[in-house]
């Protein structure tokens, strides 16, 4: 299926957008609420316009299903097998206070799961991307290097990721369950990137997130060794995170490692 689509294309398309992003960065903007009370800015919606109708003329066939979709493109979602997943601005609260922590997210999902993920930082300029079944990749400053999960030894200390914004009791709670460990607070798909680089091991996601948020991140960590899986509040590690399978679309609690076997034993929940 990806060889359908030039991986280099979307890339582009992914660059564009964090052009677009940072334009408006540059001066100021105002910042709206959604009906959920997540924040929208202008940049959310040019990087949204920019990916949309570049995919359109890109891959006509497939739909794409974004972050700022309407509801009706939202609902036709159940029928379809191929399509874009796409969040245009990952990291809108760290955008909106400046920080570098914000993302453009491309994922191409076919049967429920990500066959192309695309992660561009648009700060640095970095990028990280990956198709299925031919490795995960960084490209920094013109120099590209393939991404392999470097998981901790078991008597180092677990390095331990999560949401600088969202941490909650429960996640509180789960990392005082685990081997010894160190905590770093980041926000957007930065935390899969840290993992599927090896500066990272384990991510555990007690709180809610959408479908375009995780996908191009999914495909990129596992491409470089590591796992996205279903986790409970217990720490119990489940299957594989699908996707187009629930009716809403947000995600179920999982766990993003820098192992794909016995996450439970190696981050010393069992």
């Amino acid at each position: 299926m990806t060889a359908q689509v030039s991986l280099d294309s979307v890339i582009e398309i992914a660059k564009r957008a964090g052009q677009a992003i940072m334009t408006v960065r540059e001066r100021d903007f105002d910042v709206e609420e959604k009906e959920d009370h997540s924040p929208l800015t202008e940049a959310d919606m040019a990087a949204h316009g920019v990916i949309r109708d570049a995919l359109l003329r890109l891959t006509p066939q497939w739909p794409i299903l974004s972050e700022e979709s309407s509801a009706a493109e939202i609902e036709q979602r159940g029928q379809w097998s191929t399509y874009w997943l796409v969040d245009p601005l990952d990291g809108t609260k760290e955008f909106i206070r400046r920080s570098d922590e914000f993302t453009v997210n491309i994922a191409l999902i076919q049967d429920h799961v990500p066959v192309m993920g695309i992660i561009l930082a648009p700060a640095s300029g970095i990028c990280w991307y990956g198709s299925a079944g031919q490795g995960a990749f960084m490209e920094m400053q013109g120099e590209t290097r393939r991404l392999q999960c470097a998981p901790a030894d078991p008597e180092a200390q677990l390095r331990v990721v999560g949401s600088r914004s969202h941490k909650g009791a429960s996640t509180e709670a789960l990392v005082e369950r685990l081997r010894a460990s160190e905590w770093q607070g980041i926000g957007s798909s930065l935390k899969f990137c840290l993992i599927a680089e090896g500066r990272a091991d384990f991510y555990p996601r007690l709180g809610p997130t959408s479908e375009w948020d995780t996908a191009a991140a999914q495909l990129v960590l596992e491409e470089a060794g590591g796992s996205v899986r279903e986790m409970n509040e217990q720490g119990e590690i489940g299957e594989r995170l699908r996707y187009n399978t629930r009716d809403g679309l947000l995600n179920p609690y999982f766990a993003a490692a820098a192992v794909t076997d016995d996450v439970e034993a190696f981050v010393g929940l069992r």
